[in-house]
């Protein structure tokens, strides 16, 4: 839990359908524009737990998860 301030979040809004689990599981890290593509919203919004399961729940994988400190790549898993 924690240490959000040391991911990095990217969404990939070719990818994205705007099914928006992230916004339901992850409500103060992600949201919806105007297109109905996910954004992110505060990218320390949620712990880091949530929002890895977030990026976990996508059904297409649009949401990459990094860790600033080490690099790692924590979702999806390479």
């Amino acid at each position: 839990m924690g240490d959000a301030d040391k991911l990095k979040i990217t969404i990939d809004r070719d990818t994205c359908i705007g099914d928006g689990l992230c916004c339901n599981d992850a409500p103060e890290t992600f949201e919806m524009d105007d297109d109905q593509i996910a954004i992110l919203k505060n990218p320390i919004g949620d712990d880091r737990a949530t929002i890895i399961e977030a990026a976990t729940n996508c059904p297409v994988e649009a949401i990459k998860v990094e860790d600033t400190d080490t690099g790692e790549v924590l979702y999806p898993e390479e």
